[in-house]
């Protein structure tokens, strides 16, 4: 059960230099939660995951109080923006250490390497470190799931 027969090979990436405005607009175009950070020979050098982009107009007491079942509305503070100056910086300013994990590897071990980092998504890179695709939680569960005798599950 190998993470390349599991993962999906038509990745969005984003390169160092690209701004945090050009991988805000991919997010929200291409509806997907990371974008894997690549260098101009394709190998994986961060990950930048969505949180780390919301966390840019988060208020800090987000993070510091531990119940909110208190609050309904949390009013302004919902319609906060990064200023022009952020959307400006590259991705690479906010982005996470490039957590991957090699194609020929097993789906234990990618769900291991997901929960240990706390990921949704993982890249997945060759031998050379290039990127070649992304499994998430969803593809790793499922893989294991596909090894089940579901088909006569239920049937009586």
């Amino acid at each position: 059960m190998l993470i390349r027969d599991y993962m999906k090979r038509n990745v969005f990436y984003v390169h160092t230099t690209t701004t945090i405005g050009e991988a805000a607009r991919l997010f929200v175009e291409k509806h997907i939660g990371t974008l894997p950070v690549v260098d101009e020979n394709g190998r994986l050098r961060g990950l930048l995951p969505l949180r780390s982009m919301l966390l840019l107009v988060m208020p800090d007491f987000v993070s510091l109080v531990e119940d909110f079942d208190f609050v309904s509305d949390f009013g302004a503070a919902e319609l906060r923006v990064p200023d022009p100056a952020t959307l400006n910086r590259p991705v690479s300013d906010i982005m996470l250490s490039p957590e991957s994990i090699e194609e020929t590897s097993g789906l234990l071990r990618a769900s291991a390497v997901l929960n240990q980092h706390q990921l949704h998504d993982l890249p997945v890179v060759d031998q050379q470190g290039k990127l070649v695709g992304i499994v998430s939680r969803v593809d790793v569960g499922t893989g294991f799931l596909s090894r089940w005798n579901i088909t006569q599950a239920g049937a009586e």
